[in-house]
């Protein structure tokens, strides 16, 4: 039984005496003597059932020629035993008897048997004489005597047993009855029952006792019996959580073992499998505060997150998750040996000297780097490094488009005034707006290092370069109206709002900002986006190699520690790769999309139908904004790409053009098998960097349309 504090659960109860009046002078049959009461008006005989204790206040029962005595009054008890026995079929008696005990052992070698009490009375279960038929006859009698031979009378007891693959239930004489503390168990001897053989046969039955003899319990405890099956409401909503089907105690507290309906949270089931997930739910008072036995329901107030805890997300079986485990480490072996070969064909072996240093998680990451480094793009870049390099001139290329494939804007137009007034005649932004609000266009915000660090208008705390992303982030995104406008300006222009959760997202970002990024995006109910059609992708990166005076040919990627590559950002020409390596260009196909906007976040100006409009009007490959009066800055860019000409730029890497700058950066080397550190005092390595304009160079300049912004 438990405290105060926690409902508790009980396997028996105690039924209330039955008090009958006497009107005769009653006899009480005691070894064929007879006692007579003098006094019968004054008589009151209570029937106790089976397996209870006397309900009186120090009450004392002694051997022969002793008195029992109470503050209660003068006490008869009487015993009255039924000879008679019977064996009938469990099924006949289902709901008659609880288990109080099951016996799983021999006992020495008189026939004694071991069992392990399941019940919260075993005192009252297995005393020899709990068993018994009690009368208590309070009277004014002045001495009464008792024979020592009235407390070793064998008691009744049921025994379930399994005959021929059938529960049989027969009734079995207790004899006595004792504690085992060192084990948690009860040594119990049975009539006729002498040897081990005997005793053996017992091993595996039940102990039962009868339903209408378990105990009444207070308020606030339950039996275990009367909670399994029950129905598990939500108190606030009345939902329909599941069923209780078992219950176990912690020592603490009772736990209800619940089992969740199958369709609860849409979580896909198991082939052939009807059942829900399983979860545990304490049974106190502040969880569990109603419960009605009448109508088999009780009401939860669970904490949030409670029916969630337990539940596994894999419901596949142990044995299908490790074939499937060790399918993906033999896949990622094999990724790790490609890697490390095309590497070794680099002349980069020095990177594989961590592998026989640190801890078994730092090699882990070692070799999940290896794996990691875009070896093609590395490759075309450490090409374009060998040629003179001539900087392709992104003015010069505007210039050079035919003057009927460019769109030119004030900036003027952009204000909200001749927005509105212009939309209305314009056929291109019409164009734009049918293409976003059929769900034709997917966004790629840029958010790069350099869009999160450099926005002047934002001081720089003081900390780690995580706080300082995370606050630049906030403020660039904290207000769904800026963020909206940074992407699609003219959206709030839609006719209904579910257009809106039709446009997917990807962000593209420091790997340090994704998790922050990700609960900005829940907390603000991801900006009125469809959270199903957003996608956080960290920024390409290239490893830092070296750029030695003596060695001209050869460059040897930096590492950062011995289980680390040093790397900087690809620069924004990477978004096409990651495009690529995700294959979200293949998934963003097949929902419909036609063309691909891919945008920095630092931006003034940006009108999507416009762009758009305009791409889808000139049927051009490309759609190019620029904003005259920033100097064709290319860190502000606005382009559209059709769908097929963006699947085509992937397989394109070697257009993108790439440019070594020349940087001091600090690493570590091993000399004579000691890591040691390298501070250089100049610039010792080359940093790769590619801007997405560069990808125009897989088009042809009449596929290229442009959108040009005038003060």
């Amino acid at each position: 039984m438990q405290g105060s504090s926690a409902l508790s659960c009980s396997s028996n109860s105690i039924s209330a005496p039955v008090g009958l009046c006497c009107s005769q002078r009653p006899t009480l049959p005691f070894r064929n003597q007879r006692i007579v009461l003098e006094n019968p008006s004054s008589l009151k005989i209570f029937h106790f059932h089976r397996n209870t204790t006397f309900p009186l206040l120090n009450c004392t029962v002694l051997c022969s020629d002793e008195v029992v005595s109470s503050q209660l009054g003068k006490i008869l008890l009487v015993w009255l035993r039924d000879s008679t026995e019977e064996i009938v079929e469990a099924s006949e008696t289902e709901g008659l008897f609880v288990e109080t005990g099951y016996i799983y052992s021999v006992h020495g070698l008189q026939g004694e048997v071991r069992v392990k009490a399941t019940t919260d009375f075993p005192e009252l279960r297995f005393s020899q004489v709990e068993s018994i038929n009690w009368f208590l006859v309070f009277g004014l009698l002045e001495n009464i005597l008792f024979m020592n031979s009235l407390l070793i009378q064998p008691g009744r007891r049921w025994l379930r047993q399994q005959v021929s693959g059938r529960d049989m239930i027969q009734e079995i004489e207790l004899v006595e009855g004792r504690g085992h503390p060192g084990q948690k168990s009860w040594i119990l001897k049975f009539h006729e029952i002498n040897t081990i053989e005997q005793a053996q046969k017992l091993v595996g039955s039940a102990l039962l006792v009868k339903d209408e003899d378990r105990p009444i319990l207070e308020e606030g405890e339950f039996y275990t019996p009367d909670l399994v099956g029950m129905k598990v409401f939500l108190k606030e909503t009345r939902e329909l959580v599941g069923t209780v089907i078992n219950v176990f105690n912690s020592g603490a507290s009772d736990l209800l073992h619940v089992e969740l309906l199958p369709d609860r949270n849409a979580r896909p089931q198991l082939e052939g499998s009807a059942s829900g997930p399983l979860v545990w739910v304490p049974f106190v008072e502040a969880i569990v505060p109603n419960i009605d036995l009448s109508k088999r329901e009780m009401l939860i107030t669970p904490p949030k997150g409670l029916l969630e805890l337990n539940i596994r997300a894999d419901e596949r079986s142990k044995k299908e998750r490790r074939q499937l485990e060790w399918k993906e480490r033999k896949k990622s072996q094999k990724r790790l040996i490609a890697a490390k070969k095309i590497l070794h064909e680099m002349e980069q072996d020095h990177i594989f000297h961590g592998f026989r240093y640190g801890e078994k998680n730092q090699r882990s990451f070692l070799a999940n780097q290896i794996v990691d480094v875009n070896s093609i793009l590395l490759q075309h870049a450490l090409q374009n490094k060998k040629i003179p390099y001539k900087r392709w001139s992104f003015p010069d290329f505007v210039n050079a488009l035919q003057v009927n494939d460019t769109l030119k804007l004030s900036k003027e137009f952009f204000s909200i005034e001749n927005v509105e007034h212009s939309s209305i005649g314009s056929k291109v932004q019409e164009q734009g707006h049918c293409l976003i609000s059929s769900g034709k266009v997917a966004i790629v915000l840029a958010l790069t290092e350099s869009k999160l660090l450099g926005t002047s208008s934002i001081p720089e705390p003081a900390g780690p370069h995580e706080e300082i992303a995370y606050l630049h982030v906030k403020a660039l995104l904290n207000d769904s109206h800026r963020l909206l406008k940074v992407v699609l300006p003219s959206e709030v222009e839609l006719e209904t709002m579910e257009d809106r959760p039709s446009v997917p997202l990807i962000v593209v970002c420091p790997a340090e900002s994704i998790e922050y990024l990700k609960q900005l995006f829940m907390d603000h109910d991801y900006f009125s986006f469809d959270s199903e059609k957003v996608w956080f992708l960290e920024e390409e990166k290239l490893p830092v190699v070296s750029a030695s005076q003596e060695e001209e040919n050869k460059h040897k990627i930096l590492m950062k520690s011995p289980w680390e590559i040093l790397q900087g950002p690809a620069g924004s020409a990477g978004i096409v790769t990651l495009l690529s390596s995700q294959n979200l260009l293949e998934h963003l196909h097949v929902m419909g999309v036609e063309y691909i906007q891919v945008c920095s976040g630092n931006q003034e100006f940006i009108n999507g139908e416009m762009l758009l409009g305009f791409t889808k009007s000139r049927e051009a490959n490309a759609g190019i904004q620029v904003f005259r009066d920033a100097g064709y800055l290319e860190e502000h860019f606005n382009i559209v790409f059709s769908i097929d000409f963006a699947k085509k730029l992937t397989k394109k890497i070697d257009k993108l053009q790439f440019e070594a700058i020349l940087k001091p950066n600090q690493h570590v080397e091993m000399v004579e098998k000691e890591w040691v550190d390298v501070i250089p005092s100049s610039p010792n390595s080359y940093e790769f960097h590619s801007s997405i304009y560069s990808c125009l160079n897989a088009c042809p300049p009449s596929k290229v349309c442009l959108v040009d912004i005038t003060a």
